[in-house]
């Protein structure tokens, strides 16, 4: 019997599919009846939350009884200062995920429009059709961002334009011209959301900083998170940058409270928090090299180390392997969801950790 409810559904909701995330460690551990089992998946932080981002929720913990401030006016502040802009620019969020969805709610809708990549991030498309606009997707170029194809989509009803730099699943990133020179061809009614969810993890020499544009491109939201290399992904804290009038409009459609008081807290000690920042760059740095030099060894092909994670391809095995792996407590992220049924994705994790996943890899190709 099929659902009643897709009947009433809005435009778009019937056709979508939940996002799916990686397999957290408890449901592994209760499906299999294993013990420590280790997630490299969600390209979290393995060192786990910043000391003084721990320190600030513990003293923050007496005052949960009541509302966070809804604006989190002190974060704002703190990253105002941070990051060279103005208040009135930053927009936060519950994790940048809701950024993307506000964007969404705010400028798409139907008879609208929306573009995005071959295999980029699934929330854009999500956010896309759950509104009710047309998504548009522009096939990829080896596994990135085409820019030519994408600026061939744009049209009079096009109103967003989702860009990941890097790409997250493939660790594909554009460079500083092609993408400036991409978003000052389009109109002023397509926004571009460029997602930087890993800016503080990339070490490319033509990695653009997408803040620096926002004084010439008024239809440029950037957006960043809390969750990659600040280590709070528990906590739920991103933010959007960009015009002063485009951050007021999705305010308008904001919920109240949506961050909540320990990610404030939390975020605000992280981000200064220098420290721990220099030993997860360290700690990232060699956990690439020592996870890309492991599958190299053990034939199989990359694609571009970026952020903290690596995609992989393991041909015509890959559904197989990531069930082995889960078998032996090793968690990574199957791509099938992308239409990438050929790769699984590894997230950087401790050095022993990154260890033991290519130890059990071998082990499971030496098997088949």
């Amino acid at each position: 019997m099929g659902n009643p409810y897709l009947e009433w559904a809005a435009p778009g909701v019937a056709d979508l599919r939940p996002y799916q995330p990686g397999k957290p460690l408890a449901e592994l551990e209760r499906e299999l009846g294993i013990r420590h089992a280790i997630k490299l998946a969600s390209n979290e932080n393995p060192l786990g939350p910043s000391p003084k981002a721990l320190s600030a929720v513990s003293a923050a913990l007496p005052g949960l009884a009541l509302y966070p401030e809804s604006t989190a006016p002190e974060l704002r502040q703190a990253l105002a200062r941070h990051l060279q802009v103005e208040p009135v620019q930053i927009i936060l969020g519950n994790g940048s995920n809701e950024v993307l969805e506000l964007a969404a709610r705010a400028f798409a809708g139907p008879g609208s429009e929306v573009i995005v990549s071959q295999y980029a991030f699934a929330v854009y498309g999500i956010v896309a059709q759950a509104s009710g606009a047309l998504l548009r997707l522009a096939p990829a170029r080896d596994f990135g961002h085409d820019l030519d194809a994408m600026a061939g989509l744009v049209n009079e009803r096009t109103r967003l334009v989702f860009i990941a730099n890097p790409n997250n699943p493939t660790g594909t990133h554009l460079g500083r011209d092609a993408l400036e020179t991409f978003i000052d061809s389009l109109p002023a009614h397509a926004l571009v959301v460029l997602d930087e969810a890993y800016f503080e993890l990339m070490n490319a020499a033509d990695y653009p900083d997408g803040l620096r544009w926002l004084p010439r491109f008024a239809n440029l939201l950037v957006t960043r998170t809390f969750s990659k290399a600040y280590g709070l992904a528990g906590l739920r804290c991103g933010y959007g940058v960009g015009h002063p009038d485009l951050i007021a409009l999705l305010e308008r459609v904001r919920e109240p409270f949506n961050v909540n008081t320990l990610a404030q807290v939390a975020a605000h000690a992280a981000l200064f928090d220098s420290a721990y920042l220099q030993a997860t760059l360290a700690n990232n740095r060699a956990g690439l090299e020592q996870i890309q030099r492991g599958l190299l060894r053990l034939g199989l092909t990359t694609l571009p180390a970026a952020g903290n994670f690596i995609a992989f391809a393991v041909p015509g095995g890959a559904a197989r392997v990531y069930g082995a792996l889960l078998q032996q407590g090793v968690i990574v992220r199957p791509l099938q969801p992308y239409g990438m049924p050929e790769h699984l994705r590894v997230s950087v994790g401790l050095p022993e950790e990154n260890q033991r996943f290519l130890t059990v890899l071998a082990e499971v190709l030496e098997k088949s």
